[in-house]
């Protein structure tokens, strides 16, 4: 009798220690989701620990289409309320309070407000996850790498890359007209990266299982992991410190921060000095890292050159490729595009004489109006991300945005809205001309960011497009086949737009254009 009681006590002890835990942690993973209900701001009803991200983390949904479904769901609000997993977010809508929050009031929201612990990936030491004193003091020391001197000195580089990459068509077009054009402007990304940035000769165009290119590719590969990640570092960022869990792949990460360690370690070395991006790193470690006296809040070390060298390099080839796929892609479609585009090229090369420079790139007009469209229709990122660094009064004075809050501005969402852009979908330059232009909101055109923290490789990036695309145009119609998506689906897996499939164009070459 006796043995049958402790049983039944400790069983029972057992099932309510249980029940205990389990009501305590559904209570705790809501803990949070009454706020924007007591702060009368719109909001979408949260599920118990997934808030509104149940159906990304589970695949169903991609961040991208979540954002703009909440988004499209308020369309007369300025600002809503969403839960991502736990933490309360806000969505902002409106083009004014983008504009304040990025340009005119940005010393309330410096930080973007990713949480990335450096000692789990040397990328938590770079520019992008930087916050504070220490992004300012960064940015400062890695603008100059990005002045109109240092780019005009990557003119030559470019065009090089440009021309192996046209010849390496021309030899594949011996054997079909059908290209992926993913592919070939990824591996022109790179070596043009390689070459403009840190001096290197990759030939990645034509070696397709390069090293560089398969890692590149993955370190902003978005899988399962790097889904479950972000979500536990939303419940608990705790958990991701304490057990040094990795956003990024570390094989990746690895071998980028070998190479440029090695690179690195050879200029200093052999003394070599070149006006490239390499040398303003350089010159950042000579001035953050080997100074002396520094103290314990200003002290950078190594890994924060290595890491900025790994986001310039990676990102630098993932933007061009996408941004130049999908405009490529557009001008197939668009044959009338593509001509008075090819013709504003072919015209400015002739007035300057065949020297694709500085003066010549300026008078691309037209070239530049495709570019931003472009960009505003397949936005390089979906979403910008801001943290309140201090307590902030709307405008209006109808809302207080709470220091330490974090916001996410859908630009995807944005630039496809037809109260700002009328049939979205239709792809239309016209509308970057200087009048449309200038009738336009401010916060209602974002693909590179803006204000302090708008990308520092923008101007770089685009002169690198314009270039490619002279080259590919002077050369070649570009026109849709039985293998192109129409219409294309697009995924940002990797933290940046891209077609989901592969993107097959058909090439016939213009017969006497080749020396144009």
């Amino acid at each position: 009798m006796m043995y049958f009681l402790i049983d039944w006590l400790l069983d029972n002890f057992t099932c309510v220690s249980l029940i205990a835990v389990f009501t305590g942690f559904y209570y705790y993973s809501k803990s949070t989701y009454g706020k924007w209900q007591k702060l009368n701001i719109p909001y979408i009803p949260p599920v118990p620990l997934f808030g509104n991200a149940f159906r990304i983390v589970t695949k169903l949904e991609h961040p991208t289409e979540m954002y703009d479904r909440l988004y499209n769901q308020f369309p007369d609000v300025k600002l809503l309320g969403f839960y991502q997993m736990m933490e309360p977010m806000l969505l902002i809508r409106d083009p004014e309070l983008i504009h304040s929050i990025l340009v005119k009031d940005f010393s309330y929201f410096t930080d973007h407000g990713f949480v990335m612990d450096p000692s789990t990936t040397v990328l938590g030491n770079s520019l992008f996850f930087a916050n504070g004193q220490r992004w300012r003091t960064m940015r400062q020391k890695l603008s100059p790498g990005f002045t109109s001197g240092k780019l005009k000195d990557t003119y030559l580089a470019i065009n090089e890359c440009s021309n192996q990459m046209v010849s390496g068509m021309v030899e594949k077009l011996g054997k079909t007209d059908q290209l992926d054009v993913k592919s070939i402007i990824f591996g022109f990304a790179n070596d043009v990266i390689g070459m403009c940035a840190f001096g290197m000769q990759l030939d990645t165009i034509k070696n397709e299982d390069s090293d560089f290119r398969r890692y590149s590719e993955r370190v902003f590969q978005r899988n399962t992991k790097q889904i479950i990640v972000q979500a536990v570092t939303t419940v608990c960022p705790l958990i991701v410190n304490l057990f040094k869990i990795q956003m990024f792949p570390a094989d990746a990460t690895n071998f980028f921060r070998k190479v440029f360690t090695d690179v690195i370690n050879y200029r200093e070395n052999h003394n070599v000095v070149r006006n490239d991006l390499t040398q303003t790193l350089l010159q950042a470690r000579k001035e953050l890292v080997l100074k002396e006296n520094s103290t314990s809040e200003d002290q950078f070390t190594d890994d924060d050159i290595i890491g900025n060298a790994i986001l310039l390099f990676g990102a630098g080839a993932i933007t061009i490729s996408s941004t130049v796929s999908f405009c490529l892609y557009e001008l197939a479609l668009n044959k009338e595009i593509q001509d008075k585009m090819r013709a504003e090229i072919c015209s400015m090369k002739a007035k300057h004489d065949g020297q694709l420079n500085n003066d010549f790139l300026m008078d691309l007009h037209y070239t530049n109006m495709v570019l931003e469209e472009t960009g505003r229709k397949y936005s390089i990122a979906s979403i910008l991300m801001r943290e309140a660094t201090k307590t902030y009064t709307l405008p209006d004075k109808s809302f207080v945005i709470e220091k330490g809050q974090k916001m996410i501005i859908p630009m995807f969402s944005i630039h496809r809205d037809p109260k700002y852009y009328p049939d979205p979908l239709i792809f239309d330059p016209e509308r970057f001309s200087k009048e449309q232009k200038s009738q336009r909101l401010n916060g209602t055109y974002m693909p590179f960011g803006d204000g302090p923290r708008v990308c520092i490789g923008k101007r770089f990036a685009e002169l690198e497009m314009k270039l490619v695309l002279s080259n590919i145009l002077s050369k070649f119609e570009v026109l849709p086949c039985d293998q192109t998506e129409i219409p294309l689906e697009i995924t940002s897996e990797s933290g940046v737009m891209f077609p989901k499939r592969d993107l097959v164009l058909k090439f016939r070459p213009i017969i006497g254009y080749a020396d144009k």
